[in-house]
């Protein structure tokens, strides 16, 4: 065994990192790549290093569960006691780090390449700087657990680690209302694109079909319905003229007036600020001068004026409307202590109360932690103590009156009062309100028992309902996203994907064109540029990633068509999870080898593959969604003349179109033939004696002859034939009439330099010049 001491260097170098937005050669969602060099430590697996493995599995036992290639809970950590590699233990401890962390677990690949100890090693990355991150930490935590002498590498805190990838997530990552919005949508295959880099604005679904969410308001909630919920005198005004029974009280402009209107109200009352949040700055049941005035104070710092309210006996209760439908409901809790004749307040609360391992800061505690506020003091000063009081043993003190509504009641929910929550959220005007009403039984009418809606809510927050202490969580992201898309809609556009060797641009401008004629409002992104329907709005290359996005993002959009060079798919990843049609025109894999350690066919193969893995439905999204979503089937369109693109067609979980020159390739006749009866075999779109076909089966229509489309002194090649099947073949398979398809072939303009209707720049006859795009 070699002497790992004698080495000069053992290091784990980062050569480059990249991050890859959108579905990639390694998996369908972001992903982090990086380019890792271990050097000396190719000759080092885990089981030539003293005590590695003692100490991986002991700073991280959660390892535990990470099955790797032997498919069972400890094999992971099997391989790692036999020996594997760094760059292996990599990816591994980078995803365990994120999961501790609070991220979702993922995908993760560590693989060779032909320079010898230099590794690729693809991660999830649901935020690029959270896994950049978490790849750094796994880094240093590998080189500690080698514990080279010559190193010094101190004993490594994970703890502190975790923590710090935890505080990064919370900073950058959604929160827990938006995330569970986020997840239902994906159930219903509904795409979701985050719009900041921290915050929780989220756009779900494409173009035209796509809405936006900001935690748990959307783009159906009114800015005005959010300024009335605000004001909390206005919105009591608005909900007592329409009936819902609310508290009386007044606004009032000092502590010497607040206590006059508490006596006008009648003892006991609510003090609250007029456009608080949170409950900061509510106090309930005061009955004191001393209590109303100090109270006062309070609430003025916490809004822009104070309102005095009559008091409902009773517990608070927050129900959540969606759409005009209760959806969820909670109950809130008192919270107090009991004496024992020896411990402070402070002390107590930490003893009995904030010692419940359901309260915390994180999203993962139902219950928040108990601090002595100013609403606190106020509440203990009225039972005669402070905070570092002795009380007596046997001696309950209330500490909090109403808060914590961590407590699942939806079920017991009266119809009548549902009914009423579900008024008050429509006069206010909001989509999604928060409702909180103080009534004794949540199970009987509320003007039974003098029960009244005390506040309505925008955005409310939904942890309460995903997660509560006690009782059922709710689907309340599922019925935000059905509120969203009603009648199983999936915010998606079509979307034609193309990429190949050659002649991705020319079969764009084609299809663009053809899908204009069918009346849609498309958006372009090519090299030639980025373009709405024929407006070209950037004259940049705009194959690329953040074109493609942009195009996503634009709600005039109704259907897109994106070239995707070979490039963008190694090294961005696509803009779309999946797309109807995804049309590769040829493979020259010379064309790309020597580019970003491109070597070998199975590598082309590889990242072309990319175009026809998110042709719908996607293998994703048919293991995930819901049984009851149906999914449109998409369609690869692929010339049939590669090798390459005839083994790729096995991979798409769609429809597969071929096309080609030659009708009699023995491919094109199995492909044709494998179906029942002369019009239910597979589709191909063929070129006989100088007439395209589409071709079903035995079943041949003819579409257009060669002499219509292009003039007489004309040159053209095969491969610009070729792209006019390409074009035809997508628009094919995107439902367009062939009669249509037929006509916008015929009047593309071929016989121009350039096609440009209007006056305006968009290019469609480029193909006559020879020119291989």
């Amino acid at each position: 065994m070699p002497n790992l001491n004698n080495y000069p260097a053992k290091d784990i170098k980062f050569i480059e990192i990249r991050h890859l937005n959108g579905p990639n050669l390694w998996t369908y969602y972001p992903a982090l790549e990086a380019t890792v060099d271990i050097g000396d430590l190719e000759d080092f697996p885990s089981d030539r290093i003293p005590g590695f493995y003692e100490r991986l599995s002991e700073w991280l036992p959660s390892l535990i569960e990470h099955r790797c290639s032997y498919g069972e809970r400890g094999g992971f950590l099997r391989r790692v006691k036999e020996g594997t590699w760094p760059c292996h233990i990599l990816e591994h401890v980078s995803l365990e780090l994120q999961n501790l962390a609070g991220m979702r677990g993922g995908f993760g690949r560590a693989r060779e390449t032909s320079v010898r100890g230099v590794y690729k090693v693809a991660l999830s990355a649901w935020h690029e700087e959270i896994t950049r991150a978490a790849l750094y930490s796994a880094r240093e935590l590998i080189l500690a657990a080698m514990n080279f002498e010559q190193l010094q590498h101190p004993a490594y805190d994970v703890a502190g680690t975790i923590k710090n990838l935890r505080d990064l997530v919370d900073l950058l990552w959604l929160g827990p209302s938006t995330a569970c919005i986020v997840d239902a949508a994906a159930a219903r295959n509904i795409p979701a694109k985050r719009l900041l880099t921290k915050g929780n604005l989220v756009q779900l679904g494409y173009g035209a079909c796509c809405r936006h969410i900001w935690t748990a308001e959307t783009d159906r909630t009114p800015a005005i319905a959010e300024s009335i919920s605000r004001d909390k005198d206005l919105t009591k005004a608005l909900l007592r003229s329409c009936g819902v029974p609310v508290p009386e009280g007044c606004m009032v402009e000092s502590a010497q007036a607040a206590w006059e209107a508490a006596n006008n109200i009648g003892l006991p009352v609510v003090v609250k600020p007029r456009d608080g949040n949170h409950g900061r700055g509510v106090f309930i049941e005061l009955s004191h001068q001393s209590e109303v005035e100090s109270a006062y104070d309070v609430a003025l710092k916490e809004g822009t004026g104070v309102l005095i309210e009559q008091y409902i006996a009773g517990t608070e209760h927050r129900l959540l409307v969606v759409g005009g439908q209760l959806v969820a409901a909670t109950r809130g809790d008192s919270v107090s202590v009991t004496g024992n004749g020896t411990s402070t307040i402070l002390e107590l609360i930490e003893s009995q109360i904030n010692s419940d391992p359901r309260r915390g800061t994180t999203e993962d505690h139902p219950l928040n932690l108990i601090r002595i506020d100013s609403a606190a003091r106020i509440e203990i000063a009225r039972q005669g103590y402070l905070s570092d009081s002795i009380v007596p043993a046997g001696v309950s003190v209330v500490i909090q009156r109403s808060g914590n509504h961590a407590f699942d009641v939806t079920d017991q929910v009266h119809p009548s009062t549902a009914a009423i929550a579900s008024l008050a959220a429509r006069v206010v005007g909001l989509d999604i309100a928060g409702i909180d009403l103080v009534t004794s039984d949540i199970s009987r009418p509320l003007n039974e028992q003098g029960g009244a809606i005390v506040e309505v809510n925008a955005g409310p927050s939904l942890l309460m309902h995903i997660k509560p202490a006690v009782g059922t969580p709710r689907s309340v992201g599922k019925a935000i996203v059905n509120h969203l898309f009603p009648n199983r809609e999936n915010g998606r556009i079509p979307i034609v994907g193309i990429t190949g060797s050659y002649g991705k641009t020319s079969v764009a401008y084609l299809v663009a064109r053809l899908l204009i004629l069918a009346g849609k409002q498309i958006g372009l992104a090519c090299s030639d540029g980025l373009y709405l329907n024929y407006r070209k709005i950037d004259r940049n290359d705009s194959a690329n990633w953040s074109a493609a996005n942009r195009t996503l993002m634009n709600p005039t959009v109704e259907a897109a068509v994106f070239e995707n060079g070979f490039d963008t798919l190694l090294n961005e990843g696509l803009a779309y999870d999946s797309c109807q049609v995804g049309v590769i025109t040829n493979v020259d894999p010379a064309h790309h080898f020597g580019r970003h350690s491109v070597e070998t066919l199975k590598q082309v193969f590889n990242v072309l593959r990319t175009q026809v893995d998110v042709v719908t439905p996607t293998a994703a999204a048919i293991d995930d969604i819901e049984e009851d979503i149906q999914l449109p089937i998409g369609a690869a369109v692929l010339n049939v003349k590669d090798e390459m693109l005839v083994e790729m067609s096995g991979l798409c979980h769609g429809e597969v179109i071929f096309f080609s020159i030659d009708p009699d390739l023995p491919v094109i006749a199995q492909h044709r033939t494998n179906g029942t009866g002369p019009t239910q075999g597979k589709r191909a779109v063929i070129l006989r004696e100088s007439v395209v076909m589409l071709a079903t089966g035995s079943c041949e229509l003819p579409l257009i002859n060669l002499t219509e489309i292009f003039s007489d002194d004309n040159q053209h090649g095969s491969e610009e034939i070729e792209n006019i099947l390409a074009a035809i073949s997508a628009a094919w398979a995107l439902g367009i009439e062939p009669e249509l398809i037929r006509s916008g072939i015929q009047s593309s303009g071929f016989t121009q330099e350039k096609y440009n209707p209007g006056n305006q720049d968009f290019p469609i006859g480029l193909q006559t010049q020879g020119i291989k795009l």
